[in-house]
C-alpha cells in the first residue's frame, strides 16, 4: 500500500510540472494557433464581375383564346319554312353567296301587285302632268297623284325587301359549319341554322398585367403555340390593346392578329402566348453574387481593395442574372464567388473576373472567366 501511494505522488508531481510548461509558453506567446484565432490577416480571394449596362430583352407570357377573323351565328329574319340549302358543310362560300332559300310564294305575289299598282300610279301621273300644262288639271290634283306615286314606290321596295328575306346570302367570305335544319324545316329567328366564320386570320385574345402596360404597344411581335402542333409556332402582331382594366384582375385584354390561311388554327382554341417587347439597357448582375437576408438583398463590392456591403433593389430577372435598380452604378466591381468568406470592410483580391456574355443576343447568359 506505501508503494501505491508513493506511484500516485510522483505522478500528480509529473502533471503539475506539465502544466506549468504550458502555461509558460503560453505566457511567452509560443502556443500554437488554433481555429478561433487564424494566423495573419492576409487578402481573402474571390471572383469578381465589373457592372454594366446591356440589353435586356424579356419575354411575358400569357395564356390565349383564338378567335375567328369575323364569325356569326346564320339565323333567319323571319319564320319561314326552308325549300332549298345551298351549301355544304364546311365549305368555303364567298360573300353574297345564297346559302338558304326559303318559301317565296307570297312574297313575289306581293311584290307582283306593288309593281302593278305603281307601274299604274307612273302612268296616271304622266297624265296629270300633261292635263296640268294645259291647265285642265289644278297644282292640289297633281300633288295628289304625285302622292300616290311616292306611296307606291314605297310598296315596291317594302315588297321586295319582303322577298329578300326568303334567302340568306352569306355576308363575308368565310367557312360554314355543320348544318342544323333540313329542307322543309320550319325556322324562327332564334334558329341556328349554321355558323359562318372568316379564319384566314385568327385573332388571339390575352390579357397581360397591369405591371406591362406601359410597354406595349401596337404592332409588338408575338409567338403562339398550341397542344395541336406542339412543335411549331405561329407569329403575330399585336392589333389592338383594350382601354379598360379588369378592376379584379388589374389586366388588360391585348388582341394579335395571326395570318392562318391555311386554316390549321381554330376558334376556340388555347394558345401560350409569348410577347416579345423590345430591348431596353438593364444594370445586370450575376444573380449568385446576391446575399439576401430576409427581404433584403446585398452585395459586395470591392473598393479600395475591401469588400463593401451594399444594400440593392432588385428588379427583373432572367435565367442566371438580375437587374439592379437601386444601390450599384455601371463601373462597380462586385464580388461574385467568395461572398461566404468576406465580411463588411474585409481585404480582398480579386484572382478573376466573371463575365456574362449572350445576354444581348438572346442567348441564356454564358460566363466566361477572365484571369486578372
Amino acid at each position: 500500500m506505501t508503494a501505491n501511494v508513493r506511484n500516485l505522488t510522483v505522478g500528480a508531481a509529473l502533471l503539475a510540472a506539465l502544466a506549468g510548461l504550458v502555461w509558460f509558453a503560453a505566457s511567452n506567446g509560443d502556443a500554437p494557433a488554433t481555429a478561433a484565432g487564424p494566423v495573419g490577416s492576409g487578402a481573402v480571394s474571390v471572383v469578381a464581375t465589373t457592372v454594366n449596362y446591356r440589353p435586356f430583352a424579356q419575354d411575358m407570357e400569357a395564356i390565349g383564346t383564338a378567335r375567328a377573323n369575323e364569325a356569326i351565328d346564320v339565323t333567319a329574319k323571319l319564320s319561314n319554312r326552308v325549300t332549298a340549302i345551298h351549301f355544304r358543310e364546311g365549305q368555303q362560300v364567298r360573300a353574297g353567296d345564297v346559302l338558304v332559300d326559303f318559301d317565296s310564294e307570297q312574297a313575289r305575289a306581293n311584290l307582283e301587285g306593288a309593281e302593278a299598282a305603281l307601274r299604274d300610279s307612273r302612268s296616271q301621273f304622266n297624265r296629270s302632268r300633261e292635263l296640268f300644262a294645259t291647265h285642265a288639271l289644278s297644282e292640289s290634283q297633281l300633288d295628289q297623284v304625285q302622292a300616290t306615286l311616292s306611296v307606291n314606290e314605297a310598296r315596291v321596295a317594302v315588297a321586295r325587301a319582303q322577298l329578300n328575306d326568303t334567302m340568306i346570302r352569306a355576308p363575308f367570305a368565310g367557312r360554314v359549319g355543320l348544318r342544323n335544319i333540313s329542307v322543309g324545316s320550319y325556322v324562327s329567328p332564334d334558329t341556328v341554322i349554321t355558323t359562318l366564320d372568316d379564319t384566314s386570320v385568327i385573332k388571339l385574345d390575352f390579357s397581360v398585367p397591369e405591371v406591362f402596360l406601359a410597354q406595349l404597344r401596337e404592332g409588338m411581335e408575338i409567338t403562339g403555340r398550341t397542344t395541336a402542333y406542339a412543335d411549331e409556332s405561329f407569329n403575330g402582331r399585336v392589333s389592338g390593346i383594350d382601354n379598360r382594366l379588369d378592376p379584379v384582375s388589374r389586366a388588360v385584354t391585348v388582341r394579335a392578329r395571326i395570318d392562318n390561311r391555311d386554316g390549321r388554327l381554330k376558334p376556340g382554341m388555347l394558345m401560350a402566348v409569348k410577347l416579345m417587347r423590345a430591348d431596353t439597357p438593364a444594370l445586370l448582375i450575376p444573380e449568385q453574387s446576391l446575399v439576401p437576408e430576409g427581404n433584403r438583398q446585398f452585395v459586395f463590392a470591392v473598393r479600395d481593395d475591401k469588400a463593401n456591403r451594399i444594400e440593392v433593389q432588385t428588379g427583373r430577372r432572367r435565367p442566371g442574372e438580375v437587374e439592379i435598380v437601386k444601390g450599384l452604378a455601371a463601373g462597380d466591381v462586385v464580388i461574385v464567388e467568395g461572398t461566404q468568406k468576406v465580411r463588411d470592410g474585409s481585404a480582398v483580391k480579386v484572382i478573376a473576373d466573371e463575365r456574362v456574355e449572350g445576354a444581348s443576343l438572346g442567348r441564356e447568359p454564358v460566363l466566361r472567366r477572365q484571369r486578372a
